[in-house]
């Protein structure tokens, strides 16, 4: 059944994917299972009550929720009724939410619960064009999702949805996705349905997907990522399972017992570092025996093991791996990692313990994604983001930006043509901003975003992206931003990570300091300033580290330094530390390479 709008999968799921689990949640501690029925049920009932409400074809609907099957029922049930969808993260500021809702003109906003109302009673004055909203929690005065339903549930507009359906062109705009960006206002990313499913159908075959599959999600669902995945999910016809939040994942992996879910590195990093923990929790042969096991997989590569290598991966499995994957609920086939680079550490071990990650790369831009490691054979690389996906095109620019053709670049952006004229040249080539290059002519590699990379007073590159990775590896850091342009050196402001902190404390029978006391240990700062020390020595004398700074108060969504996928907003963290980067540069110099 070809699929070539996105609501076309609701038909390819009546055909062929009768499930009782197909879209679940956690309520009351009980997973709330949804079959293929229900979900048909309810899509159509949100259209027919879209259209008794008034909502017109072309008109806009936001939906501000946290991830759930509700999510799915009100976007698809905007597609069928060419409504156009405006999902926003539950996090967002005040600010960009009142810009998004003004400039995108949203007639009606779905949200989660009270927080959001909050928010939107502050700003109520300024949005009078949003007629109506509907939660999914009840909040005291104003219509619950169930209320909303019963306006549908007659499906008197059916034949209207019908007709309108027939009408609905796959280049059409179905969505406008708000980049959360790293500086200034946020940008409106629209995207057809042909562009999402070009997605789509290019990366069916990535791993051997069944719809005998469970996945669990978390990632945000209104950022394209996890949006596109879920979408291939449903092709598939493999069951989704939502987590509570990101504190439940462990929980919830070991309830659900998923095959597949996708990551950003950073969740990937703490998983590992819980699992390094564990070790250092054990004595005598069994600690022994578990170093043993992470010392081979750090070193693992699958396209160049040796006999020896398989040999001892084999007993490694029986005795520590298979009880990481059991961690994971015992079924994982793959994990899927974008957003940001992955230490290639990272990959190498998972990998060498049965959980393979398939790295990709994308951007909102291109729906998203451009390159992915896969299940075809001579499909993976370490360190790189994997093949370029069939239909895509890519090139490298003079200077090293990666340019992209293919089906999933956007429309444009939203009443925006000047950042659109800035991005997409004239021959229809999309600049990505990202520095790379190609090894083995094929894997596509990321090496630094080409607006952060900066040059020190020397006149020399730096390319942070690379050397945040290595600092990374040392388990006293949480978060690393490495910094110095226009100065005579490289530095770093480094976030201390508390859990080890209190690891290695116990470990080496010192008291517990607190965040604010432990960026000025004695004992800590050497700790860190060896690794340090000892990683400069991979580096080229211009990038090496001389001084670091050590901060107590991660960088959040909410303190405004990150960005919903948790990308680092580098303006807003070298502001709020301008003390510590004063100690750093405005002191002694360090000799400069």
């Amino acid at each position: 059944m070809e699929v070539t709008r996105v609501f076309d999968i609701l038909d390819r799921l009546n055909a062929k994917f009768q499930k009782e689990d197909l879209l679940c949640s956690k309520e009351n501690k009980q997973w709330k299972k949804n079959s293929t029925k229900d979900f048909l049920l309810y899509v159509n009932q949100v259209s027919n009550a879209l259209l008794e409400s008034g909502i017109k074809r072309g008109d806009k609907v936001a939906i501000v929720s946290n991830n759930r099957p509700e999510w799915n029922f009100v976007d698809y049930g905007c597609q069928q009724i060419d409504v156009v969808t405006v999902p926003i993260f539950p996090t967002i500021s005040l600010a960009d939410l009142k810009y998004i809702l003004i400039e995108s003109d949203v007639k009606m906003v779905f949200i989660s619960g009270k927080d959001i109302y909050k928010k939107l009673a502050l700003i109520e004055a300024e949005i009078p064009h949003v007629q109506s909203v509907v939660s999914f929690n009840p909040v005291d005065g104003i219509p619950h999702f169930d209320q909303f339903l019963e306006k549908g549930k007659s499906l008197s507009h059916q034949s209207e949805v019908e007709a309108i359906r027939t009408t609905i062109k796959p280049d059409d705009l179905f969505t406008i996705l708000y980049t959360s960006g790293t500086t200034g206002f946020p940008k409106g990313v629209m995207l057809s349905h042909s562009n999402l499913v070009s997605n789509v159908i290019s990366t069916r075959d990535m791993a051997p997907f069944a719809s005998s599959w469970r996945a669990l999600s978390f990632l945000p669902l209104n950022h394209v990522y996890e949006r596109m995945v879920n979408t291939l999910y449903l092709y598939h016809g493999i069951s989704i399972y939502y987590a509570e939040g990101l504190e439940t994942i462990g929980d919830n992996l070991k309830e659900v017992c998923p095959q597949v879910f996708v990551s950003v590195p950073r969740l990937i990093e703490r998983v590992y570092d819980r699992l390094l923990s564990a070790g250092e929790k054990l004595t005598g042969w069994k600690k022994k025996l578990f170093f043993n096991a992470v010392d081979l997989a750090l070193t693992y590569d699958p396209r160049s093991i040796s006999f020896g290598a398989k040999l001892k991966r084999k007993f490694h499995d029986v005795l520590i791996f298979s009880k990481w994957r059991q961690a994971l609920g015992g079924n994982v086939v793959c994990m899927v990692s974008g957003g940001a680079a992955l230490q290639p550490r990272l990959a190498r071990v998972f990998q060498c313990a049965g959980i393979l990650i398939l790295e990709g790369y994308g951007l909102t831009e291109t729906s998203p994604v451009i390159s992915a490691n896969c299940f075809l054979e001579d499909g993976i690389c370490i360190g790189t983001v994997g093949l370029v996906i069939e239909g895509t095109t890519v090139k490298i620019a003079d200077d090293g930006e990666i340019l992209v053709k293919g089906p999933g670049v956007m429309l444009g952006y939203y009443k925006n043509e000047n950042a659109t004229r800035e991005v997409i040249d004239e021959e229809g080539w999309f600049h990505t901003g990202d520095i790379g290059t190609f090894v083995e002519g094929r894997f596509l590699k990321i090496t630094d975003r080409k607006k952060e990379i900066f040059k020190t007073s020397s006149g020399k590159y730096i390319a942070p992206l690379m050397i945040e990775n290595k600092i990374k590896e040392c388990r006293f850091v949480e978060q690393c931003c490495v910094v110095g342009e226009g100065e005579k050196f490289a530095s770093a402001l480094i976030v201390l990570s508390m859990d080890y902190v209190k690891e290695w404390c116990q470990k080496n029978q010192h008291d517990i300091p607190t965040p604010e006391a432990a960026v000025s240990h004695e004992g800590i700062r050497k700790e860190v300033s060896s690794f340090i020390r000892e990683m400069n020595k991979s580096l080229a004398p211009y990038e090496q580290i001389k001084k670091q700074e050590l901060i107590s108060v991660p960088w959040t969504v909410e303190g405004g330094e990150m960005t919903p996928k948790l990308s680092m907003k580098r303006k807003v963290i070298l502001k709020k530390h301008e003390s510590e980067l004063n100690r750093i540069f405005g002191g002694a110099s360090s000799d400069e390479n």
